[in-house]
């Protein structure tokens, strides 16, 4: 990777870790004593988390056509700015109404400022080549709890958490801001040949089997996302009902992260071999697997060791697939605006999982709860075993 490349990365990985780890991962350490200082129930205070994510979601394809018009950068910077209004109304909130405003304000930043924009960022100046610059960019991301919990915590200690809010918003002008605005010039050296390949479509595919491909690629995403949005939040309760003891369950729970990481570098490893639809296939395949696995095994450590194995690959091989997909069927030129259009259905799953799963984990049982997970990701599968043999047609016709 080259200078431009990896300052690139390097820049935008600073910013989604900051972005992601002040606002979507910020209740875990915070949201408590939001709840007890602001006298609303601590599931109330949660739903912050379903404002912001059904925000992005209804904004996705308004924000494609905003990075369209005026490219990534802008919409980057004008996302940091609406961040740090949103962290600071948060800080600032007395009560539900003006609480639920933040949540809806850090949704409106996030649609701008979080995964996608970034993503399109990468793309505006690799073109179809993005796709290993895209897989490192979601190494760091997922360390955004690692980095902000700690220092959420000892700001949170120091002043409080109204105040490490303040410091949250201050750091997304500071930090996030200039970054943002100084992604427009970095310039990535490409030749012609390349620049005008980002306009051509990868597969000649006709209007109706492009509409399918895309909505292949909406349903496999979405499913995906509602597994594993789903049963993360409850890993360690499915855990121990399945067995595990509580120190156990701890330690695999914080093993599936570790998996996650490792499956994202293998891939970065294999990029040039595989494609985003293998990658995809043995996502979809392990996250089926690892349910399966739990559904009929006797709940013996190693059996839940390889249960988290294949679930924490699979989701982060899957989360990669998520993101690099639309370059399989779309040109590298329309990236944005497809990927801002499919973010609408995948961030309704994330919103709709967690309440999901829980209910009916809580209502009809863990095995019910595993037969549904098992049920998204074999769906899931199936659909993009559908989007590999439209891909090899559209090669075959082109």
């Amino acid at each position: 990777m080259n200078m431009p490349r990896t300052i690139l990365v390097a820049a935008l990985a600073v910013s989604q870790i900051l972005g992601w780890g002040t606002t979507y991962e910020m209740p875990a350490v915070f949201g408590r004593a939001m709840a007890a200082d602001l006298g609303i129930a601590n599931e109330t205070a949660f739903a912050g988390l379903t404002v912001m994510m059904l925000t992005m979601a209804f904004l996705g394809p308004w924000t494609g056509r905003m990075i369209a018009r005026h490219g990534a950068s802008r919409v980057l910077a004008m996302g940091s700015v609406l961040m740090a209004s949103g962290l600071a109304m948060l800080a600032l909130s007395t009560g539900l109404l003006t609480y639920a405003i933040a949540w809806l304000i850090l949704g409106i930043g996030g649609s701008f400022a979080l995964t996608v924009p970034a993503f399109a960022a990468v793309v505006e100046r690799e073109g179809r080549d993005a796709r290993r610059a895209i897989g490192i960019l979601m190494i760091f991301t997922g360390l955004s709890s690692a980095v902000c919990w700690p220092l959420l915590t000892l700001a949170g200690e120091a002043f409080g958490w109204r105040g490490a809010l303040f410091a949250a918003a201050g750091a997304q002008l500071a930090i996030a801001l200039p970054v943002h605005l100084g992604i427009g010039r970095i310039a990535i050296a490409r030749s012609a040949e390349d620049r005008a390949a980002d306009a051509i479509e990868p597969l000649d595919l006709s209007r109706r089997m492009a509409t399918l491909a895309f909505l292949l690629i909406a349903l496999s995403t979405s499913l995906a996302s509602l597994m594993t949005f789903g049963l993360s939040p409850q890993l360690l309760h499915i855990l121990e009902l399945s067995g595990a003891t509580p120190a156990l369950a701890l330690q695999l729970g914080s093993l599936r992260a570790v998996f996650g990481i490792a499956a994202r570098a293998f891939d970065l490893v294999l990029g040039k071999h595989t494609s985003p639809i293998t990658t995809g296939l043995a996502g979809m395949a392990m996250l089926t697997g690892s349910t399966l696995l739990l559904i009929f095994s006797s709940g013996t450590p190693s059996s839940l060791l390889v249960f988290t194995a294949l679930y924490g690959f699979g989701s982060g091989v899957t989360t990669l697939a998520r993101a690099t997909l639309p370059l399989s069927f779309f040109s590298a030129s329309h990236f944005a605006r497809q990927s801002a259009r499919l973010s609408l259905p995948q961030n309704l799953a994330n919103a709709a999982a967690p309440v999901l799963m829980t209910a009916v984990i809580d209502r009809a049982g863990i095995d019910a709860g595993l037969l549904l997970a098992t049920g998204f990701a074999a769906t899931g599968f199936a659909a993009i075993l559908v989007l590999a043999v439209i891909a090899r047609r559209g090669k075959v016709e082109g």
